[in-house]
């Protein structure tokens, strides 16, 4: 079953905005109830039972089941009769509300920690229409339950065969997105390891370096506009909140943000679409980019978003028959690629100069070749690589070559083109 996700730009009415942002409102006030319910019920069972708790706490019965989803979906109807708001809003638009609740009590039952939170006024940014019997995409319009046609800019058209599952309205700064679910009773092979084999080092002085000696030093997205952001921070703190002058300031913030977002995904986008022109199996490492983030750089490594760029490279891979696969990261900049001997180097050091094979090349590249020697031994331990495919590029496990990585590095119109 191949699934898929296309976003894409709409304009509702005067009348149909101001429907979908009090049902926003109307699902958060509904999330938070039901939130509410579920941690009374634990507060009310958190205290031993020959003992009283030190907190005031709202005493449920003993034999008051435990509010799970499918009660809550059930207690939908009675609470539409007591509140009519609920009413206004499609039915299961509001099952599927209760249902992100207690996906996240799952979640947080299954790591142990996240608890849900209350949603603040404003914070709940999108609702899900989870079911259709027929498409509801009516030439340039889209058909929504209670709201009618909305006119919809299809950039891209739905794919031929492709059946619409359900459909997401979010709700941005710069207006209404849709994000439509399309499924495809198809099975697709997972990409294979072939041809050209490239390692692929991640950095912050340069944002990536291959084994084949490209290197691309990147752009600091938040950093850049951080100065400008900070301004508008500071004017919005200066505003008083629910008024008109702090929704407007509290937009030009939120714009900001989607901008910086929304620039950082279109790089690395068209980045992950240069390495699968270079190569047809990459090589990453295996890197908890979270615990970098919580470093002395912690600001510098969650602007680069490496985590959002490798999940971004896979599906790019994918997408185009790539082969996409990850080693381990642990001594990748501390081992010569060449004759595979320690060569210790200190953080500042960013030159590799092995004292045993006297092999030199910069730190990052040397990393890199390093993850694709050990991608390719990986392969081939796994047998998922014949020695006649990989002969020209490396030899089998143990079998390595002084002069393998000895090449000039590729130079900037090189790229893309196939490896002779």
């Amino acid at each position: 079953m191949l699934n898929l996700n296309y976003t894409y730009r709409i304009y509702p009415s005067i009348e149909q905005g101001e429907k979908l942002t009090e049902w926003l409102e109307i699902c958060r006030s509904s999330y938070n109830y039901a939130l509410r319910e579920l941690k009374d019920w634990l507060s009310s069972r958190k205290c031993q039972i020959d003992r009283c708790s030190l907190e005031s706490e709202y005493i449920m019965p003993a034999d008051y089941p435990f509010p799970g989803y499918h009660q809550q979906q059930n207690n939908l109807p009675k609470a539409k009769k007591e509140y009519s708001r609920l009413a206004t809003v499609p039915a299961q638009v509001l099952q599927t509300n209760i249902r992100r609740l207690h996906d996240a009590w799952d979640f947080f039952k299954t790591r142990g920690f996240g608890f849900p939170r209350f949603k603040k006024y404003g914070q709940l940014k999108s609702i899900l229409f989870p079911q259709f019997r027929t498409s509801p995409l009516i030439g340039e319009q889209i058909k929504l339950p209670k709201l009618g046609l909305i006119d919809i800019k299809l950039h891209r058209p739905i794919p031929h065969g492709f059946k619409i599952k359900q459909i997401r309205i979010i709700k941005k700064a710069i207006g209404w997105l849709a994000t439509i679910s399309i499924q495809l009773d198809v099975d697709v092979p997972q990409p294979i390891p072939y041809g050209h084999a490239i390692g692929v080092d991640l950095g912050l002085e340069k944002y990536l370096s291959t084994s084949d000696g490209f290197i691309e030093k990147g752009c600091k997205f938040f950093s850049k506009l951080q100065s400008r952001l900070k301004v508008l921070q500071r004017r919005l703190s200066k505003k008083k909140k629910r008024h008109k002058n702090y929704e407007k300031a509290r937009l030009k913030v939120e714009k900001m943000h989607n901008h910086i977002a929304w620039t950082r995904k279109d790089y690395q986008f068209k980045l992950a679409h240069k390495l699968c022109d270079m190569a047809d199996t990459i090589f990453l490492e295996d890197i908890d980019f979270r615990t970098m983030a919580k470093g002395f750089l912690g600001k510098h490594t969650l602007d680069a978003a490496f985590g959002q760029f490798r999940t971004i490279l896979k599906y790019v891979a994918w997408s185009r028959g790539k082969y996409v696969a990850e080693v381990d990261h642990r001594g990748t900049s501390q081992t010569c690629p060449n004759c595979r001997i320690e060569v210790r180097k200190e953080l500042k050091d960013r030159w590799h100069s092995c004292y045993e094979c006297r092999y030199e090349v910069d730190r990052d590249v040397a990393s890199a070749q390093e993850i694709c020697n050990r991608g390719i031994e990986m392969l081939c331990t796994q047998g998922l690589w014949g020695k006649e495919e990989i002969g020209y590029q490396v030899g089998l496990s143990g079998a390595m070559c002084l002069g393998k990585w000895r090449r000039v590095a590729m130079p900037s119109c090189e790229v893309g083109k196939p490896t002779p």
